[in-house]
């Protein structure tokens, strides 16, 4: 894993372009905790008794970008991509048939999608969804989020990756 595989935020970017840059900086963190493992690498609970694997890791955020931009920003309907209203936790469930291609195409299509949707907004500008207390939210608010959620997970998948095959880094 090394850093050349992503770009470092600007140091002098104006605000909107700074809050992309690091949540775009975190994105590919995670895709650098997946690279060269296999499958079943991924696939793997290696901190029992949890059954974290970097795969739901990934299931997860495609679900939280298709939530935050989609359907609280943009007020899409639409359905869960792994959960249930019978399995919450679904989307960080994986079998045997789970496979990183498959895996990082949704959750890249659900951050060309979360792009999309956040192009037609400013940042002070309050999301057509709300959450479950009934209150909207700006996108800088979504951005900031977004930012705080994939930094916290890709701290997990260091831990994850370190435990399949003793590779650390950024």
């Amino acid at each position: 894993m090394t850093s050349a595989e992503r770009s470092e935020p600007a140091l002098d970017a104006a605000e909107r372009p700074m809050l992309e840059g690091w949540l775009d900086y975190h994105r590919e963190t995670l895709a650098m905790k997946c690279a060269g493992l296999t499958d079943a690498q991924l696939r793997e609970a290696s901190v029992p008794p949890s059954a974290f694997t970097l795969l739901g890791l990934v299931q997860h955020l495609a679900e939280v970008e298709r939530f935050w931009f989609r359907e609280i920003l943009a007020g899409e309907e639409l359905p869960d991509l792994y959960s249930t209203e019978e399995d919450p936790d679904g989307d960080f469930k994986v079998t045997e048939s789970t496979t990183w291609a498959g895996t990082e195409s949704v959750w890249r299509a659900e951050i060309a999608a979360a792009r999309k949707s956040a192009a037609g907004y400013g940042l002070d500008e309050f999301s057509q969804g709300v959450g479950s207390a009934g209150e909207p939210f700006s996108l800088r608010w979504i951005y900031t989020h977004m930012i705080e959620e994939y930094a916290r997970h890709n701290g997990h998948a260091d831990l994850v990756r370190e435990r399949v095959d003793g590779a650390t880094g950024d």
